[in-house]
């Protein structure tokens, strides 16, 4: 599963993981492909210091990167708490009912939320700007659309490779314009933020609007199959993320979010607005359902509905509140029904990736 891009990087395979688990982007990259440790979660720079030496001792010397989340403009002088100002207080009363409806319990006195919407501020990602690029990182990818021109030009200093995430033709080409390296075509069906277009659709679509600059494939890619299936279309690698949830290495500090992924059909997510104000392919709950419900008082933009929520968020992660509990997870969820190691999943979609080019070899005579 070579390409011209994964040559470059000095890959074994064109297949790019996005992860939150550093010992699973370890994994990916010892299998033969490119782990990309999602940064998100990293509000304290020595928390990822910590995990980036972790991941040198345990890449082999073998190339990986960083995925950030920073907008491509700034907002000068609103601080988080100019922003908590901003949410109504009808919003905050009905995630105080919806909470006692299922009878979520408090955190301890003193205890503050886990997860916070900080992580998705520009002075948090650079922040961890600054962390990373003391580290040989090979690529840098943003969530959010194409980084601030400066981050674009800071990397390109140190020989790292700059990657977006596009839902549309027209957000591929403003990326090139933008002067990033990679683009990343993510399909409806993708996990997380994501478009309205299928990956069937976009990533042709993409490829044609940024020749040549090279393509990776997003959403709904579990399977060896897939992966022929998107190099046909024109993209030079994959970019796959929710397989590797249910990754005997991932650390989802809730045993009972992996059950439900294992249990879950590619019927049973949802793109909704409940986590960050954003529309992102999530698990279906009760939590996704009283958010999008006609009677309630409707989302906030972002990031208002990710600070709105965070507390709540803990706290259903922290008690385990079944109903509420969910995940970003992508439609590809339906195949995601044991829990295998790293390599075993990478085993599985070279071998996919071999019956998809015999299976066209044969079609086209040349067995």
């Amino acid at each position: 599963m070579q390409t011209e891009l994964s040559k470059k990087l000095g890959v074994e395979h064109a297949v790019f993981g996005f992860t939150p688990f550093p010992a699973v982007a370890a994994a990916i990259t010892r299998a033969g492909g490119f782990g990309v440790l999602g940064a998100v979660r990293y509000t304290a720079p020595d928390e990822l210091k910590r995990d980036l030496d972790w991941m040198e001792r345990h890449t082999d010397g073998k190339p990986y990167g960083l995925d950030v989340v920073m907008p491509a403009k700034k907002v000068e002088g609103v601080t988080e708490a100019d922003v908590e100002a901003m949410i109504p207080a009808g919003h905050r009363e009905y995630v105080r009912e919806t909470l006692a409806k299922y009878g979520v319990p408090e955190l301890a006195e003193g205890e503050a939320s886990g997860w916070r919407i900080t992580g998705w501020m520009e002075q948090v990602a650079r922040t961890q700007l600054d962390v990373a690029f003391d580290y040989p990182i090979k690529l840098l990818a943003n969530a959010l659309g194409s980084p601030p021109a400066d981050v674009i030009e800071r990397a390109h200093a140190k020989g790292v490779l700059v990657a977006a995430l596009a839902g549309s033709a027209r957000h591929a080409l403003k990326h090139k314009e933008a002067g990033i390296d990679i683009v990343v075509a993510q399909g409806y069906e993708a996990g997380g933020h994501t478009g309205e277009i299928a990956s069937m659709v976009l990533t042709p679509e993409a490829v044609e609007a940024v020749a040549p600059l090279p393509v990776l494939a997003a959403g709904g890619i579990g399977g060896g199959e897939q992966v022929a299936a998107a190099l046909a279309l024109g993209a030079q690698g994959v970019w796959t993320g929710s397989i590797w949830l249910t990754a005997a290495e991932a650390d989802m500090h809730s045993r009972a979010v992996t059950e439900k992924l294992l249990a879950a059909g590619s019927g049973d997510t949802v793109r909704s607005r409940a986590l960050t104000g954003k529309p992102a392919r999530q698990l279906r709950t009760e939590w996704t359902d009283a958010w999008d419900d006609p009677q309630g008082p409707g989302t906030l933009p972002m990031p208002l509905q990710g600070l709105l929520v965070a507390e709540a968020l803990t706290r259903i992660q922290k008690y385990e509140v079944e109903p509420l509990l969910g995940t970003p997870v992508g439609q590809i969820v339906g195949r995601m029904n044991s829990e295998r190691a790293v390599q075993e999943i990478f085993d599985d979609l070279t071998r996919g990736f071999e019956r998809a080019i015999d299976r066209l070899n044969r079609i086209a005579g040349r067995d």
